[in-house]
């Protein structure tokens, strides 16, 4: 089994989620009003994204570059919610093992070296790896399932996890908070982005709610 996954983003009208942007345009914590209402212990981020907010500078660089190699993982703590960031190589510094009260689960490929998770394992952060290619998003979510006793899940950007989460159907419901504002830069990352197969057809989703959050609407949809 898989957790039940909620997408929550904020973004200008024109779909941007630039965080710096959106902020200039929210009111005040309408974004985060939100998400405490989706009942999510647990949230999800990015690499970008946990760089941006969490993680330290720079990226760690193993000695030794052997890979773990298979599907694995270690567990330091149980919670009742975590705080879980993707970072295929493991190569995001971490100046703690937990944030916001939320211990911190690292989410890798079978391709990070054994030696960047045995450090995570060293500082104690718990950790998965999975997916020989790419991070298997699907099993690893079954792992924070099964062996972490995660049920709710929030995936809170960017937009290209956001997306590779969308392509690979693991999106239960889209939550949208729209800023009263345009962004219109060229360039700028969209709610979901990043998915190649050009072929890659529209996902339809089914509105659940609409509600008026100071000058913001929050949208929920059914995927």
């Amino acid at each position: 089994m898989r957790p039940y996954i909620i997408c929550h983003m904020a973004a200008s009208l024109d779909g941007r989620i630039d965080c710096d942007m959106t902020e200039k345009l929210e009111a005040g914590n309408e974004y985060y009003d939100a998400l405490d209402k989706l009942n999510c212990p647990s949230t999800l981020m990015g690499r970008v994204t946990m760089q941006m907010h969490y993680a330290l500078p720079g990226t760690y660089s193993a000695n030794d570059k052997t890979p773990i190699g298979e599907t694995a993982w270690n567990k330091t703590t149980d919670a009742d919610g975590y705080i879980i960031a993707i970072d295929t190589m493991g190569k995001l510094l971490w100046p703690a093992n937990s944030f916001d009260g939320m211990p911190l689960i690292v989410v890798t490929g079978e391709a990070c070296p054994k030696e960047s998770l045995d450090r995570l394992t060293a500082q104690g952060i718990s950790w998965i790896a999975t997916g020989e290619q790419r991070i298997d998003l699907g099993k690893a979510m079954e792992i924070l399932h099964d062996e972490f006793g995660v049920r709710r899940l929030s995936v809170t950007g960017g937009g290209n996890i956001n997306g590779a989460f969308l392509e690979a159907g693991l999106l239960d419901e889209v939550s949208m908070v729209f800023a009263p504002g345009i962004d219109g830069r060229a360039g700028m990352a969209a709610a979901f982005d990043g998915i190649a197969d050009k072929a890659h057809e529209p996902v339809k989703l089914k509105l659940m709610s609409i509600e008026k959050l100071a000058e913001e609407v929050w949208l929920r949809y059914k995927v």
